[in-house]
């Protein structure tokens, strides 16, 4: 399995720390309002990682955190006169469910920042005691960036650059650093925010320290995968290595991986220009699962250019693999013959061709793209192979292999939420009670429900009439 490491720009063969087992780690949202369609990549790509891994039997350690203390949550509370941590616990509430709807599974771990400070506080120390850090007259304490060799590494970038970059954008309180590069630690409370007592002032810590911290805390000193949207790789990635790497004396994290920008219409979201979505929005217009779906069907690294004509594109593609396993369900379901023909079973060897197929894509840098290509070819494959004279057998092992595929990218090949016959016929029941009470709000109410299972009733002289849709 290859993956392409930001750190040495290359493709190199994955080779875990420990035998059988993946320490990953990957920056998670700040949690100020609904998560948008730009946070979902990063969540959809590298649950979709963690899945193949352990498809391939290796033992995940999967560790994403919500960062819950931060200048913009502290705006929110402000503007809605509650507390922070009121702010925080509401969207990350609201974002584990869209990460439901997106069929992310939960990490092993989800750390929140403010339940670390105390490991925060100890790193920092060490970071001073060693020397890497300094404490500065109103309590802030700044890393000193020009101490670590090794800085701009995962950036590749020239520290002579970025001191000329510098010297343009003048920040305030940068009187106090040693040096313009010098990042913050531990910043001082200000009024009316949340602080935290610390051996150099009330405050709070700064971003970057967070990840390094939680990483540390639940991975270990060296971890095998770091990973999160190229818009983190400088500074806050290139910062997490300085503080870990300077605090524990040991390489961070063996392979870096960043997801490609987002963009809407080839325009840049941004709320200023009216193409903000949030995937809660999507969720009004299209089943989560075709969200998933748009996403894999480019490459991670690729930049992705989100549209309405594409989420059609998306959800079309998708039902013609739910729809061949559908046909395939009904075809074991109906099946005469239980056990498979010779023929059939030649057959059923032919389409394991599709899953090496998939794997080769998949152990290629997770090449999404090319293992839906893959799972095509087996929906193909099934639909001109499987007939009514088929038997349970063959249907059976084609459908599990394609629901197992499926899976690994996180895809519900077969409709989980079918309502069944029996409950369709009660609502009916309790629809036309409802009308002959005049509760005609009710009645509507539950043609609206079955409408959205796909349910679609039709009133005629003999009666109610329904069909899936």
């Amino acid at each position: 399995m290859k993956i392409f490491n930001t750190l040495t720009r290359k493709k190199e063969e994955f080779v875990p720390l420990e035998e059988g087992k993946v320490r990953m780690y990957v920056c998670g949202p700040t949690v100020y309002n609904l998560i948008h369609i730009g946070n979902a990549r990063p969540m959809i790509i590298f649950d979709t990682v963690r899945r193949y891994m352990e498809y391939k039997g290796y033992q995940v350690n999967y560790v994403s955190n919500f960062t819950d203390v931060d200048d913009k949550i502290i705006k929110k509370a402000i503007e809605e006169g509650v507390s922070a941590d009121e702010i925080s616990r509401r969207y990350i509430a609201e974002c584990k469910k869209d990460m439901e709807g997106m069929n992310v599974k939960p990490a092993t771990t989800h750390p929140q920042a403010t339940q670390e400070i105390d490991g925060m506080i100890k790193m920092i120390q060490t970071l001073i005691d060693k020397d890497y850090a300094y404490v500065a007259e109103d309590g802030t304490v700044y890393f000193r960036v020009k101490k670590d060799k090794g800085y701009g590494k995962l950036s590749h970038k020239n520290l002579d650059d970025l001191q000329s970059g510098f010297r343009s954008l003048q920040v305030s309180g940068e009187e106090q650093k040693e040096d313009p590069l010098d990042f913050v630690l531990w910043k001082p409370k200000k009024e009316g925010e949340p602080f935290w007592t610390s051996p150099w002032c009330d405050g709070r810590p700064g971003w970057h320290i967070e990840c390094s911290v939680m990483a540390k805390k639940y991975l270990g000193e060296e971890i095998d995968i770091h990973a999160g949207g190229e818009d983190l790789i400088f500074p806050h990635h290139e910062n997490e290595i300085a503080q870990s790497e300077c605090c524990n004396g040991k390489p961070f994290a063996r392979y870096w991986m960043h997801n490609a920008f987002l963009n809407i219409d080839n325009r840049k979201m941004s709320k200023s220009l009216g193409n903000f979505r949030t995937v809660r929005e999507i969720s009004k217009q299209y089943d989560l699962q075709v969200l998933r779906f748009f996403m894999l069907n480019a490459h991670y690294r690729s930049p992705l250019n989100f549209s309405a004509d594409l989420m059609e594109a998306s959800k079309n593609a998708l039902e013609r693999i739910t729809d061949a396993a559908a046909n395939l369900k009904d075809r074991k379901n109906s099946a005469q013959l239980k056990q498979a023909t010779a023929q059939e079973k030649e057959l059923i060897g032919k389409s394991q061709e599709f899953v090496r197929k998939f794997e080769e894509a998949m152990d290629d840098d997770f090449n999404t793209a090319d293992a839906l290509a893959a799972i095509f070819e087996l929906v193909k494959f099934s639909n001109s192979s499987v007939t009514q004279e088929s038997s349970e057998e063959f249907a059976s092992a084609l459908l599990d292999t394609l629901v197992k595929l499926c899976d690994v990218l996180g895809l519900k090949a077969e409709k989980q939420d079918e309502i069944l016959d029996k409950d369709i016929e009660e609502l009916i029941k309790e629809r036309q009670e409802a009308r002959k009470a005049k509760n005609f709000a009710r009645a509507d109410e539950i043609r609206d429900e079955l409408l959205a299972k796909g349910i679609i009733l039709k009133d005629t002289r003999e009666g109610v009439k329904w069909k899936r849709a």
